[in-house]
């Protein structure tokens, strides 16, 4: 996956970054209208520098584009979850085959640190609960450097959108007592020890099982605002409408 900061050393890649941040911390709601003028109002950028981002957040798959309406945060339903757990599963699946094959000592040497940097950062802020940002930071650096010696950067490109896709459930999630009985830092080091062994079957059955803990999780849980009424104004069965108001309260660790 690519990193956070990846394209952030320019004023186009800063927008994108901070726009992508806001989006996974649920600052705006599934199916709330973003507007250019408005941001570029709020943060000082230009209302170019805004709409190439958010164009650019939309071909990621973080924000859709209605014609004549403008940019939205993408409407969310499990269906679509289901869809985004097996592609991201297959992916990765393919991409940590060839990472195993390809990475050299230098490759073992950064996702063991990645995974050190992983286990002693907190998780959730103390303040609300929700999760951190230098954990989510953190936690998409460990993914992403297992599958990053890959050689495909196309394939890390997709891993790193469909993580993001993820995180974005996870942050409507309603939260539940059964993400207390998981532990994932267990399967983190499973997954960790799993890759140092070059064992590609292993790696990616973990890794599935993984991810699709997660999506069992989220349908056990449900997400809020389900049945509700969509941006365009017409029920939508399994979506969440932009017709809440309060802070997304995480449930579990995201995957």
């Amino acid at each position: 996956m690519k990193s956070r900061t990846s394209g952030g050393s320019t004023r186009g890649g800063q927008a994108r970054e901070t726009l992508r941040g806001w989006l996974l911390e649920g600052r705006w709601q599934p199916g709330d209208r973003l507007q250019p003028v408005a941001l570029a109002e709020e943060t000082g950028w230009s209302t170019t520098v805004v709409r190439e981002a958010l164009t650019h957040l939309a071909g990621e798959g973080l924000l859709t584009i209605q014609p004549n309406k403008g940019f939205f945060v993408p409407q969310l339903s499990l269906d679509e979850l289901t869809w985004i757990t097996e592609l991201r599963c297959r992916t990765e699946e393919l991409a940590v085959g060839l990472a195993l094959e390809r990475g050299d000592l230098a490759w073992e040497s950064d996702l063991i640190a990645a995974h050190h940097r992983l286990t002693r950062t907190m998780p959730r802020d103390e303040a609300d609960g929700a999760f951190g940002a230098d954990w989510l930071e953190a936690h998409h650096a460990f993914h992403g450097t297992l599958i990053a010696a890959c050689g495909v950067d196309k394939l890390c490109e997709i891993a790193s959108n469909l993580n993001d896709a993820t995180m974005l459930f996870r942050r409507w999630a309603l939260p539940s007592k059964n993400s207390q009985r998981r532990d994932v830092a267990a399967e983190h080091q499973e997954i960790l020890e799993a890759a140092l062994a070059r064992d590609v079957v292993l790696t990616q059955q973990l890794l599935r099982k993984h991810y699709e803990s997660t999506l069992a999780h989220i349908a056990h849980a449900g997400l809020r605002g389900e049945a509700t009424v969509a941006a365009e104004g017409r029920p939508r069965s399994g979506a969440i409408g932009s017709r809440q108001h309060e802070r997304p309260q995480a449930a579990g660790e995201p995957r």
